[in-house]
């Protein structure tokens, strides 16, 4: 059993939320003397049972909720009931099992992500309890799924804020190389042992789809474009040529592969590099597009960086509204779910201006539906996308 303190809100676990964070928990000596990832029953101040909890008594958010019925058994059957029911969603929505399977939090599975590959899964363990029973983990996920090759992904920041270490492992199965992955008409080619976070981002599905429709005919410039996101869908929705930017060779490396099994290698370009330092330079050669679109890393990944991260997008777009011919199209993007969307949006107009652009907002746009938001949950609803006309 753990304990909320007398001024915590338990109304807010009643109505929802996920997470109670340290300051809000009873943290007596055996509270702090649990392993992390235990699970536990979760009381008000008056001792009444809330939910059912795994704690971390190494993570700020001490304790995150599993289940809102308090007697509930968290074992295999339990997480294999939780992938079923994310499943049936996912099958719905696209015709090959290519999507985000799990989405932490807002699929029941808190701090889980699972990213679907074909046969091929991979799981990012974020939270201390997925650490301790990744084996169930993967074994629901192959009853529920039949993917034969799984590998666990155990980097990034969110780890290291529960204290676990990184590592990278494959689990069961095997992985020959980059896995083809079809989306919008387009190939990606995803590295789910090397690759960044699980070797590809399906979260800006729809909003691929978006720039492909402005690409007919078009000259497309994409920055910081990881393995060609928006440039590989541009190609695909006609456009006529595409330059993915990037700071990573390897990353390029598989745009340019991707390029090649579209049969559109002989319209696509890369060019490795700093985004800022690239974006300055084509300035200065005179070059200039009919699309440009700008999705950068979280800039802003917590409140304290904020500030500075709402300056980073500012400085995004003012450096690339000049290169957007006239009339043509801007799309700038942010993944820093400290940053909202007016917020986010203040700062590319701000930047478009300072650029010595007037623009039109054409469209706003999300992570797709197998990224689903939970209400309770503002972190959920990170990615923000923006679509400019430009005069």
């Amino acid at each position: 059993m753990v304990r909320l303190r007398p001024k915590a809100e338990a109304r807010a676990i009643r109505h929802g939320f996920p997470w109670v964070y340290v300051d809000e928990l009873v943290t007596d000596r055996r509270t702090q003397a649990l392993a992390g990832g235990t699970i536990a029953t979760l009381e008000d101040a008056e001792r009444r049972p809330l939910a059912t909890v795994t704690v971390n008594p190494k993570s700020k958010i001490i304790a995150r909720v599993m289940s809102r019925d308090a007697g509930v058994e968290i074992d295999r059957a339990w997480i294999a009931e939780r992938i079923a029911h994310a499943l049936e969603l996912r099958a719905r929505l696209f015709d090959a099992p290519f999507y985000r399977l799990i989405h932490a939090e807002a699929d029941g599975l808190p701090g889980v992500i699972v990213d679907r590959f074909g046969d091929t899964a991979v799981i990012q363990p974020n939270a201390a309890w997925s650490e301790t029973m990744i084996g169930d983990i993967a074994a629901a996920l192959t009853e529920v799924t039949g993917v034969t090759t799984i590998v666990k992904n155990g980097s990034g920041r969110a780890r290291g804020l529960e204290g676990l270490s990184e590592e990278t492992v494959l689990l069961s199965g095997e992985v020959a190389g980059p896995i083809p992955v079809p989306m919008n008409g387009a190939i990606y080619m995803a590295d789910v042992l090397g690759g960044q976070k699980t070797g590809l981002f399906f979260d800006q599905r729809p909003n691929h789809a978006f720039a492909a429709r402005l690409a007919k005919g078009a000259r497309v410039l994409d920055v910081f474009s990881h393995v060609g996101g928006f440039a590989l869908a541009a190609l695909a929705g006609g456009a006529v040529s595409a330059l993915s930017v990037d700071a990573s060779a390897a990353a390029l490396d598989l745009a340019g592969q991707g390029a090649r099994a579209m049969g559109a290698e002989a319209r696509f370009a890369t060019r490795q590099g700093d985004a800022f330092a690239t974006l300055e330079a084509l300035a200065a050669e005179g070059e200039t597009f009919d699309l440009v679109i700008c999705d950068p890393p979280a800039f802003a990944p917590n409140k304290q960086a904020l500030e500075a991260g709402l300056r980073a997008y500012e400085r995004v777009a003012k450096l690339a509204a000049p290169l957007v011919a006239p009339g043509g199209y801007l799309g700038l993007c942010s993944c820093s779910h400290a940053a909202d969307l007016v917020q986010f949006r203040a700062a590319c107009g701000r930047g478009i201006g300072k650029g010595g652009r007037r623009g039109q907002i054409i469209h706003t746009g999300y992570a797709g539906p197998d990224h689903p938001m939970l209400p309770q949950l503002a972190e959920t609803a990170y990615l923000k996308s923006l679509f400019f006309r430009l005069d």
